[in-house]
């Protein structure tokens, strides 16, 4: 007998929990990166908070302007479904285009080169890499699966 209560039981539709997860994602996302480029950059706490907000909200611009701009690629393909290829074209298509970005944000913001505003944005992607893995387990742990994910209940 399974005993855990989870969040999502409560229910919540799918958008909900899409905004909830966004929310959340980017919520933690700021409060972990506003210290660490702090540290990092000998910079004051409040800049670098407001660095990572803004760093924030424009991935997250991105996403929605560049997910749009896919999928309307996408759905002129003849060859229809997301293979491992399209998947990857599709990564390295956002995270190359959202490193782009925000170099020069990056670098005038925090008052360092190029070259290293592009070194902190790699670290970045390999921080947000496990990040948003271990974000999205857990917040499936504590919400319950998507019904698209969940298992159907045996009768």
């Amino acid at each position: 007998m399974n005993l855990t209560l989870h969040l999502c039981d409560l229910s919540m539709t799918p958008r909900t929990r899409r905004v909830l997860q966004a929310v959340l994602y980017e919520v933690f996302a700021i409060a972990f990166v506003g210290p660490v480029l702090s540290i990092a950059f000998d910079k004051p706490a409040a800049s670098t908070f407001g660095l990572a907000f803004v760093l924030s909200s424009i991935a997250l611009g991105w996403n929605y302007f560049f997910n749009a701009i896919f999928e309307r690629w996408e759905a002129r393909q003849s060859i229809r479904g997301r293979s491992l290829v399209r998947r990857l074209v599709h990564g390295i298509g956002f995270e190359g285009g959202l490193v782009v970005i925000l170099i020069p944000v990056m670098a005038l913001w925090l008052d360092i080169s190029a070259l290293n505003a592009f070194l902190a944005n790699l670290a970045l992607l390999a921080f947000f890499f496990v990040y948003a893995i271990a974000f999205t387990w857990t917040f499936d742990h504590v919400f319950g699966l998507p019904e698209s994910a969940a298992k159907h209940r045996e009768a």
